[in-house]
């Protein structure tokens, strides 16, 4: 039974949110919006000189904008490989998963889906990183315990389906080699292939082929949607077969960013989410890529969405760097953490915007920023090592609303199905960007504009 103060929060919560909430707006074209709330963010620090925390309240404004609402993240429990709550504390006993379901009530346009995975949900080191992912879908019999807990998580919650950012192994990070190291690279590669981390891909391919079958089986009864989150990093070819999957999901969504991070390359930065295919870099590390793979193995284009990040990624500089031409040279690892998020080699779209805003090339701040006339690659900026002020240096690429907005241009372009924004708790949701306050999701709306 739900305590009686919990159920008299709810509604408080939702009478106060209702007072301010603006109504829905219609989307173009028919296209789906999928939003991702990060609900980690409610662990940031709150004062006066970080506001980084991001409250349910914060939501109301993009809501209008999204036609899904993606909660992230369940778990899968290392024993039982149930679906359960990744934080019980704050999902259930603060009662933020029914907190979240009830925004229906004021936008019915909305569906709410439970994501499991999307690396929040770690167990192991190494080899062993969240082998339960692979040991779900290994047998009939732990499918059935996930997709019965799933079933009966998402249905007790108010949930309008799930939404399965499976935790794959990732590929192995690009490392920088010399002439004669690339020369050798290249023909092992042409003899060998590339390295095999996972030594039963091919049976995992199948196997989670059958989780999605069942599982949408099991969810149809009850109109429960079934979507797939194909997360950075990851290798379509080897873990997902499109053509078998397309007539057991609603949609899939390709985060087809973070193809350079500074923890998978602390020596190599490059742009996070390319568009198109650049000059000397593997032909997979961009978004038409991955999108020409799922269409050319048969998975129809009104199902799929891509996936749109609202951050960027940074090193730190050396007092050697060269950054006449990406990608750079002098890297020392990741940049500092910002003073929101509070993460390091990552920065929140508000995070930059108030380091590289200016009238000229270079911001107040000292920030030299490249915008990105192609549209093909995104925009960077970089500001040097300062010896005098002892200052680190720093380079960061990342998405703005211009290049957001060329995204959904190609969406649009391509009869894809929609977008993704990842997520919303990075982009702007406080109008820092903005000289009006109330002018928030600058990249969500940019977005949204481009369909």
């Amino acid at each position: 039974m739900i305590p009686l103060a919990s159920v008299f929060l709810s509604v408080a919560i939702s009478a106060a949110l209702g007072a301010i909430s603006p109504p829905p707006l219609p989307l173009p074209n028919s296209k789906v919006v999928f939003c991702n709330y990060e609900t980690k963010s409610h662990l940031r620090e709150e004062t006066m000189q970080c506001q980084g925390k991001f409250e349910l309240s914060f939501l109301e404004p993009a809501l209008q904008y999204c036609t899904h609402l993606v909660y992230g993240y369940a778990a899968i429990n290392d024993e039982s490989l149930k679906l359960v709550p990744l934080n019980e504390q704050f999902d259930v006993i603060k009662d933020n998963y029914r907190h979240v379901t009830s925004l229906k009530s004021r936008h019915p346009q909305l569906k709410v889906l439970l994501s499991v995975g999307g690396n929040d949900d770690i167990s192991g080191e190494g080899q062993e990183k969240n082998l339960k992912y692979r040991e779900v879908v290994e047998s009939s019999a732990h499918r059935l315990a996930f997709i019965n807990s799933a079933h009966t998580l998402v249905k007790s919650f108010g949930f309008d389906g799930i939404d399965l950012a499976w935790e794959f192994p990732e590929t192995k990070p690009k490392k920088i080699k010399s002439g004669f190291g690339k020369f050798w690279s290249a023909v092992k590669k042409t003899f060998t292939g590339e390295t095999v981390i996972d030594e039963d891909a091919e049976k995992h391919r199948e196997q989670f082929t059958s989780l999605v079958k069942e599982l949408k089986n099991t969810f149809k009864a009850d109109n429960l949607l079934v979507t797939l989150t194909v997360l950075p990093n990851i290798n379509s070819t080897v873990y997902y077969d499109p053509r078998a999957l397309a007539p057991h999901v609603d949609f899939v969504s390709l985060h087809a960013f973070d193809f350079y991070t500074p923890q998978r390359n602390p020596k190599l930065a490059d742009f996070p989410a390319p568009l198109y295919d650049l000059i000397d870099r593997r032909p997979d590390e961009n978004v038409d890529a991955w999108v020409k793979y799922w269409l050319s193995n048969g998975f129809p284009a009104n199902k799929l969405i891509l996936g749109i990040p609202t951050y960027g990624r940074t090193w730190k500089l050396d007092d050697d760097a060269k950054v006449d031409n990406v990608p750079p040279e002098g890297l020392d690892g990741a940049g500092d953490p910002g003073p929101l998020t509070k993460d390091a080699g990552i920065l929140s779209y508000p995070e930059i915007c108030v380091r590289v805003q200016g009238a000229g090339n270079v911001s107040p701040q000292g920030y030299r920023k490249i915008v990105d006339v192609t549209k093909r690659r995104g925009s960077y900026a970089y500001k040097l090592p300062d010896e005098e002020k002892d200052e680190d240096g720093i380079w960061i690429g990342y998405e703005d609303p211009e290049s957001a907005a060329s995204k959904a241009a190609y969406v649009k372009n391509k009869g894809l199905g929609g977008i993704a924004i990842d997520d919303l708790t990075l982009d702007d949701f406080r109008g820092t960007c903005s000289r009006d306050r109330f002018d928030k999701y600058a990249i969500l709306k940019a977005a949204v504009a481009g369909l």
